[in-house]
């Protein structure tokens, strides 16, 4: 832009108004960027959370599974009760659309009742919580990776204008102002010697 500026008072108005835009834009980007921060760290602390809460299930959960003293009941358990549908709900985070952890959808065996063990239902739904939480873990994995993408975005815009546009507009006002000082005093002292030269050439003619 330097390398093409006019000195002209159209070309200030142009730098002025555009210095304006940049400075009127800039404060929403800056709060922008720093909602994304907020809610970045918030994922991770939510992440953080249901991790401890999957550590703690699968923890009791291994003891359920140490009641079972048929080993086929066990591998049944483990291998029949699997995660197979994650819901999801969207919400608007910051601006961005971002997936939501609305639900899961499981196999379960068909087991008969006046075989199966008592404990296994409590050990079923320990398991099930246990791949809600893994899921719900994959959708917060997938909310942050959004925000860090936009968060990226916006601190290059914002960077652009703190660092780029902002500047330079300033710059080229404060160079088109010198300027047209420069000239404005060239043209009154052109103006003077002219009128000087005039009163002299009168006196001769004199």
């Amino acid at each position: 832009m330097s390398d093409k500026l006019k000195f002209t008072k159209t070309e200030m108005k142009l730098q002025q108004e555009m210095l304006k835009q940049f400075l009127r834009f800039l404060p929403p980007l800056q709060l922008k960027k720093q909602q994304l921060q907020m809610e970045i760290h918030a994922s991770r602390e939510r992440l953080k959370l249901i991790r401890s809460q999957e550590d703690a299930l699968l923890d009791s959960l291994a003891s359920w599974i140490g009641l079972f003293r048929d080993e086929a009941m066990a591998r049944k358990l483990r291998t029949d009760i699997r995660l197979i549908k994650i819901e999801r709900g969207e919400a608007n985070i910051a601006g961005v659309q971002v997936p939501t952890f609305a639900g899961a959808e499981f196999s379960m065996p068909s087991l008969d009742p006046m075989t199966t063990e008592w404990y296994w239902d409590d050990a079923a739904e320990a398991l099930r919580k246990a791949l809600s939480l893994r899921a719900a873990a994959i959708i917060i994995g997938e909310q942050e990776r959004l925000l860090a993408k936009e968060l990226k975005s916006t601190s290059q815009r914002v960077n652009l204008f703190e660092k780029v546009k902002i500047p330079e507009c300033r710059e080229n006002i404060h160079r088109i102002r010198v300027q047209l000082s420069d000239q404005e005093t060239s043209a009154i002292v052109r103006a003077k010697i002219a009128l000087a030269l005039g009163s002299e050439d009168g006196e001769d003619e004199l």
